[in-house]
């Protein structure tokens, strides 16, 4: 098993930057790759909308085109956390964003996270 806490949220304007923080822990031995999720109250938890990922040793990245150029992901090993810097943030980014792990590469390469952080809520105004 592994845990993840999500902080870093909160609310500013278009324009703004927030840097997300996910510190992760139990099994942290077994991950694989780590990711961020976002999801707005229009959508069902299923319908979570995939944001960025990387190997947790680093090397490998994979961000949706809506924040290419804009957000940024990178893991620290040591203190076990993954990070997602957020510059010039819009309105349409306003989302509950959400920590995942892919324990394995299988999980990885089907895009299916195996664990789930509680989110963190990041609300931008226009």
């Amino acid at each position: 098993q592994v845990q993840l806490v999500e902080s870093g949220g909160g609310m500013v304007q278009a324009g703004d930057s927030l840097r997300l923080s996910c510190a992760a822990s139990g099994r942290t031995d077994n991950i694989y790759a780590v990711g961020w999720f976002r999801q707005t109250p229009e959508k069902e938890r299923e319908e979570r909308e995939f944001v960025a990922a990387i190997r947790w040793i680093g090397g490998y990245f994979r961000y949706a085109d809506s924040v290419k150029g804009r957000f940024t992901i990178s893991t620290d090993n040591v203190k076990n956390s993954v990070y997602l810097q957020m510059n010039n943030l819009k309105s349409e980014d306003t989302a509950v964003y959400v920590c995942a792990v892919y324990q394995d590469i299988e999980a990885f390469a089907a895009k299916a996270p195996t664990y789930w952080g509680q989110g963190t809520q990041v609300t931008v105004s226009s």
